[in-house]
């Protein structure tokens, strides 16, 4: 299983689907070419010219593909593959652009194109979002595969939850097909035709996003495909801002759901050896928002991520032209207008400041936050997110859902539902507190042995999802055993334990009528053992009999997660170790990251004291102290980082991506690359305060800041680079 991958600098990337263009011209590692249009030739051609690794990107679910559909590929025509929703509407990303069912016919389709990526010499295929509505399964094509499958006649998903739990599994098995067909296929065919490798990357939604927005993804069966990379996390403000319920409050909380996202997102790749690139946008799909509120919630996406500091690689942009380019309304709603200059500056930062993370591991000061807790995961809770609600709740038709679909009309119960509650019921009520929870995903304790030995607290529900095979408990069952507390949260009402899986087989010796039941029997405990404290060898269970979702409800119900919790610790003797706080937050080398929480009582600023560059501001100012606000995040470079560099001339931050640096005993040179139209910022360490500085060859605007002993300089980005002389 595990991928030993060689050692590239691809640290950071972005994709776009428009020819090169210099206004949009990131200056990273690689791009991602998107699309396969005739013109794709022209297109790698002109970003190979600029310098770039040329990658490839399109979709394996949806794309342009009318050629396919409308038969002029093979001479029929494949509407029949368009996922179809129990109203026999197609489910569209567009005009003429279907979600596809991943037949074996679809897959030869994309692997011919796939091919002219690699004749004209891209290094890597990232076939991006492989995704199934819930709301479908209806198609003919659908029809045929569920016959193939499982060897008996289709039924309708909407008709059960065992037919939707079969369904979605189906559907998942499908794309992971569909996937490993084209990896393997395109690998052989590029060391038979060129004799060179060719990767092969899945950039995906997280499995947190996609159970929300009712979508059915390989996500955890991607660990066991030989043929794959690695993955790209794609996360940002659109999925973290779809609503959530945290103590009877229905509101955006996009610093959490990012967090978590990501979260979920390192376990694809933990232990494998593969790559993982986090992705952030500065804006959205959604063109509707002010340049504020794509700044506000783009900043809480980033601190997010680099909360996780085992990932190191960053799509730094998706469509970059649209954000360079792009127009978006005003404030007062008056028109639209461009990118403000100050803010395209903070994005040029940022963007080159994650390309320089992976030079910097965390520094842990001290035992801050409670550490080695986790909520359990599994792919199962997407095959759970159809037509399916309780009885008494049904109303309406299915429909797609991501987040934003108005739900008007909807029972409580079935708003519930698509506010995920009972997961999040489980997770905010930690997360809010400035507890550092980890996601885990539960399929994994299968695939890697010793996955789960770094925990002392699980929590866990089988109200949201399923486990997959019997041996998970096994495993559970044993670190428990060895001195590990499982807190289980669940009143056995989720229809989905009905489903036929391996718990209920009736031709088996034994059955059960929850998988919850084996789960506790395989701990040496009865069936149904009562709430409460439960002894198990050097560890313990912790069983709350009540739906997750309920505790989403009310502070109350927040406050009995994190007493748990707390109780789990002293349990294992280790009372001392449970903290909460106001705030999370981490080094990593010379950068601050830190997120203040809100919606506690004890939510209050934070006043950090030191000397830093705030690095979400266009000119890198120099601050001694800094306040945050409860909600708000903060990217600070550290300048008392290190005492050897301390005063030693050199460049510390900077909008451009930055070579051929040089340090002489009264000067400074370097070749600074950035987009064209855009003002770059670089703060430099000097040894005295400058006598001249050139950009170009032309004198540069600078200020010297004698406290920091820094100068900052300010001039035109120019993609090919301009060279900058500094003296003193």
């Amino acid at each position: 299983m595990n991928k030993a991958t060689k050692a590239r600098s691809e640290w950071t990337g972005f994709q776009e689907s428009r020819p090169y263009g210099p206004k949009y011209d990131l200056r990273t590692d690689f791009v991602m070419v998107y699309g396969i249009s005739k013109d794709l030739p022209q297109r790698i051609e002109g970003w190979k010219k600029a310098g770039y690794t040329i990658h490839l990107m399109t979709g394996i679910s949806w794309g342009e593909y009318q050629d396919y559909l409308y038969g002029r590929f093979d001479g029929r025509n494949h509407w029949d593959e368009a996922q179809t929703d129990r109203k026999g509407n197609h489910l569209l990303h567009g005009k003429d652009v279907p979600y596809m069912v991943p037949t074996i016919s679809f897959a030869e389709y994309l692997a011919s194109h796939i091919k002219r990526a690699i004749d004209c010499g891209a290094e890597a295929i990232h076939l991006e979002e492989p995704e199934f509505w819930a709301a479908s399964g209806y198609s003919d094509a659908f029809k045929r595969e569920w016959l193939n499958y499982y060897g008996e006649d289709w039924i309708p998903p909407h008709s059960s939850p065992d037919a939707q739990y079969r369904a979605s599994k189906l559907k998942a098995a499908m794309y992971y097909r569909a996937l490993d067909r084209l990896c393997s296929q395109m690998k052989e065919y590029s060391l038979v035709t060129y004799g060179r490798t060719v990767r092969f990357y899945v950039p995906t939604h997280s499995l947190i996003n996609y159970t929300q927005w009712r979508i059915i993804s390989p996500e955890a069966l991607l660990v066991s495909m030989p043929g794959c990379d690695g993955f790209i996390a794609q996360i940002w403000t659109g999925t973290a801002r779809t609503p959530n319920v945290y103590k009877g409050l229905r509101r955006e909380r996009t610093f959490e759901t990012a967090y978590l996202e990501y979260g979920i997102m390192q376990e694809l790749t933990r232990g494998t050896g593969r790559e993982m690139w986090f992705l952030h946008d500065p804006i959205e799909d959604n063109p509707g928002y002010s340049w504020s509120d794509y700044r506000k919630n783009y900043r809480s996406t980033v601190v997010a991520s680099l909360l996780h500091p085992e990932v190191k690689r960053y799509e730094v942009c998706p469509w970059p032209r649209r954000v360079f380019e792009g127009s978006y309304p005003k404030e007062n709603g008056q028109g639209k207008e461009t990118i403000p200059g100050d803010y395209a500056t903070v994005l040029l930062t940022v963007m080159n400041v994650l390309r320089d993370m992976h030079h910097h591991e965390e520094e842990v000061e001290g035992d801050a936050y409670t550490s080695g807790i986790g909520l359990c995961l599994s792919n199962s809770a997407m095959y759970q997110r159809g037509d399916v609600v309780p009885e008494e709740d049904r109303q309406g038709d299915a429909f797609k859902y991501d987040g934003t679909t108005t739900t008007e009309g909807l029972t409580s119960g079935q708003q519930e539902v698509l506010d995920w509650s009972a997961f999040y019921g489980l997770a905010l009520p930690l997360v809010k507190s400035g507890i550092p929870l980890r996601p885990v995903q539960l399929d994994n304790i299968m695939t890697f042995p010793g996955y789960i030995e770094g925990y002392r607290v699980l929590l866990l529900s089988y109200e949201f999802m399923k486990p997959e095979h019997p041996g998970i408990h096994q495993a559970v069952g044993q670190w428990v055993r060895e001195g590990g507390v499982l807190i289980y949260v669940g009143d056995g009402s989720d229809p989905f334990h009905s489903v036929r899986e391996w718990w209920n087989r009736k031709e088996g010796h034994r059955t059960y009528e929850r998988p919850e039941e084996h789960l506790f029997e395989s701990l040496g405990l009865s069936r149904n053992p009562e709430d409460g404290e439960h002894t198990v060898g050097s560890g313990a269970v912790l069983i709350h009999r009540v739906n997750p979702a309920v505790l989403s409800r009310s502070s109350a119900g927040a406050e009995q997660i994190r007493d748990t919790v707390r109780r789990a610790l002293e349990i294992r003797g280790e009372a001392g170790d449970y903290k909460e706080s106001s705030l999370l937050q981490i080094k990593r080398g010379p950068y601050l990251i830190t997120h203040v929480l809100d919606e506690s009582e004890t939510a209050k600023p934070v006043f950090l004291q030191g000397l830093f560059l705030d690095l979400f501001e266009a000119d890198l100012p120099v601050r001694q102290s800094a306040l945050l606000k409860p909600g708000e995040d903060s990217l600070l470079y550290d300048l008392n980082h290190s005492v050897q560099e301390h005063r030693v001339p050199g460049i510390l931050v900077s909008s451009s991506r930055i070579r051929d640096e040089l340090t002489e005993k009264t000067r400074l040179s370097f070749v600074s690359e950035s987009p064209q139209d855009t003002v770059v910022s670089t703060r430099i360490r000097v040894a005295g305060e400058p006598r001249s500085v050139k950009a170009g060859g032309a004198a540069a605007e600078f200020r010297y800041d004698p406290v920091s002993g820094t100068v900052l300089l300010r001039y035109s980005g120019v993609p090919k680079g301009i060279n900058i002389i500094v003296e003193w």
